[in-house]
């Protein structure tokens, strides 16, 4: 074999480990993302069925609930607001039969509240459905977070009949203090409650945040998203999200799978790091804090919705029909929940 030859050889091998190493560093973030955002089962399509009549009921609670709570601002910035809201959700879980555990902090300004299913074997683990219940600077916060606190609120009436008989502990919690200027610090009620309940030596499997959840639309381009994720998700916005960090991507495939097998309404998921625009955004964060996996169950907010954190997120720009199918299709979810 002439050196010539040997030399050429060499000089092709070399190459093709060149372009090896080429394909693989633009390969492996596309099969990362894919990897990230992969979520079992497939999306609903197609004109959504007609209401049932209870769907329809529903719809009207969750309307007066939105109205009620989040018709104006409610913050620590206007604390009469913030305690009527508290007041009247206390007064609607206390009459559906429920006693109502306050959780005082940041000197008692603040409040969140609890009422628990307790669970057929006193061993289960327990399972966190949990919304924030103030609303952002001078936003009404009728979508961000009226929608997803009017949503725990019905939860918890149609799960009722479930007390002592759940497979899990279901804990229904409404925070305070999850907007700025608490979001991600220690006076964020999510997180005063994550630890403490933690602390408490509570097997805590999962928790599901429901987070601005409301505001849907057809229109083609009416959904965004921060990249790289707008390379995969459709750009109608449609669909409910169930989003987590990569540390939660098992219990986001998880609830997706439950949710497309139970409901018929269009659905995206997946996982991603926190450092992604958005992914964190909301009181699944404080649970993973506490080292609890947690999604966050959205409309994707400032990603889709005009008014969001601003003075017109106000109970008229609610869709209370797909509210409705939204939530009817989470009972389904959390009812048939295991460990």
């Amino acid at each position: 074999m002439g050196s010539a030859f040997i030399e050429w050889l060499r000089e092709r091998r070399i190459k093709i480990l060149g372009l090896g190493i080429v394909l693989a560093l633009f390969a492996s973030p596309v099969i990362v993302l894919l990897w990230m955002t992969a979520v079992p089962g497939h999306t609903y399509a197609g004109p959504l069925p007609p209401l049932t009549p209870a769907q329809s009921q529903l719809a009207e609670r969750l309307r007066g609930h939105v109205m009620a709570i989040a018709s104006t601002p409610h913050n620590l910035g206007h604390p009469q607001a913030l305690e009527n809201a508290a007041l009247y959700l206390q007064k609607q879980l206390a009459g559906m039969g429920y006693t109502v555990t306050r959780q005082p902090f940041d000197a008692g300004h603040a409040r969140n509240l609890e009422v628990t299913i307790e669970p057929a074997s006193p061993a289960a683990p327990t399972l966190v459905i949990g919304a924030h219940y103030d609303s952002a600077f001078t936003a009404p916060g009728a979508n961000d977070n009226g929608s997803g606190t009017a949503a725990v609120v019905e939860l918890a009436r149609m799960l009722a009949d479930l007390r002592g008989k759940a497979a899990v502990r279901i804990r229904l919690v409404l925070f305070a203090n999850e907007e700025p200027p608490f979001f991600q610090t220690d006076r964020m009620g999510s997180l005063v409650y994550a630890r403490r309940l933690v602390q408490s030596g509570e097997k805590v499997a999962a928790m599901f945040s429901l987070e601005t959840i409301g505001y849907y639309r057809d229109a083609p381009g009416s959904q965004r998203y921060p990249f790289p994720l707008s390379i995969l998700y459709p750009d109608t916005g449609n669909f409910v999200a169930f989003v987590g960090t990569v540390s939660s991507r098992a219990l986001v495939r998880r609830t997706v799978k439950a949710f497309r097998e139970t409901a018929r309404f269009p659905s995206v998921g997946g996982s991603a790091p926190g450092f992604i625009q958005g992914i964190d955004w909301s009181d699944h964060w404080a649970f993973e804090q506490a080292g609890v996996p947690a999604l966050m169950i959205t409309d994707t907010a400032p990603f889709r919705y005009p008014w969001y954190h601003s003075t017109k997120d106000t109970p008229d720009k609610i869709d209370y029909q797909r509210l409705a199918r939204v939530v009817a299709g989470l009972e389904r979810v959390i009812r048939g929940w295991r460990e």
